[in-house]
Formats: C-alpha cells, structure tokens, sequence
C-alpha cells in the first residue's frame, strides 16, 4: 500500500490551512490539507517537510499523527496519515495552490475537499481544540 501524508497547520484562532488545487490533474480545483506521496523509503518528517516546501516555500516542525484513512488513488489503495504541523514562518508562496484559507474546522466538510482529505474529518474534527484569535500569513504567488 502506498503511503501519504498530509500537514495539519492550526493558527491561532483554531483554524487549519487548507489549499485550492490550481486547474488540472486529478485534484483539480479540489481543496486539500497540504501534503503527499511519500517517496521509496522516506520518513514521514522528512516527507512533510518536502511536500510543505515544495507547494507553499515554507518550513515546518512535524508534530503527532492525527488522523489516518484509507483511499485509492486510479486504482492504487493508498494510506493517508494526517499530522500536526507548526509553520515556522507566517510568509507562504502558492507553488501548487491558486488559493489557502485558514477555516473553522467545524465549516471543513463545506469545502470540495479531495476525497481522500475528506476521510480524515472524522477522526479530526474529534480531536480539534475550541477556535480562539487571529493569526497573519503573507501570502505570495510563484512566478514558476
């Protein structure tokens, strides 16, 4: 079985960061926790830490396992595994993504979230804290 991985960033009001795929592929226009298929022989850290800064430009401390769901992907079954992450800056640049929100977790299933995404709300929205204030984030588009 294939594995995933997918970053759980929550600001300081208790909100989580989730991206808009941009147009094409298979998760087009699909919202999604940050994250993805970890490589031949890759560590989960080492693998989150990749795709964050592949996709947004941004550092992050890998913190518990929160969640996990299984899923096929064209046929392929897949292990998803959802982990607490810390951003270690608040300056993000959109490499994958047209847009990010930081959204209530309670408001998640509004989202057109990947399905794979989608699997995690249970186990997630069981374990997230009461929302609280505000947080900033810059936000910049890649000229790539």
């Amino acid at each position: 079985m294939q594995r995933s991985v997918a970053g759980v960033a929550v600001d300081d009001q208790g909100r989580v960061l989730i991206g808009k795929r941009k147009a094409g592929g298979s998760l087009s226009r699909k919202w999604e926790f940050p994250g993805g298929k970890l490589e031949c022989g890759e560590a989960v850290e080492t693998g989150l830490q990749r795709e964050f800064r592949e996709e947004l430009a941004v550092d992050i401390a890998v913190g518990p396992r929160l969640a996990a769901a299984e899923f096929a992907h064209k046929g392929v079954p897949f292990l998803l595994e959802a982990y607490a992450v810390t951003l270690l800056s608040h300056r993000l640049q959109l490499r994958e993504h047209e847009r990010v929100e930081w959204v209530d977790p309670n408001g998640l299933a509004a989202y057109d979230l990947a399905e794979s995404d989608r699997r995690l709300l249970p186990d997630l929205l069981s374990g997230m804290p009461p929302t609280g204030s505000p947080s900033r984030v810059e936000l910049h588009r890649s000229s790539e």
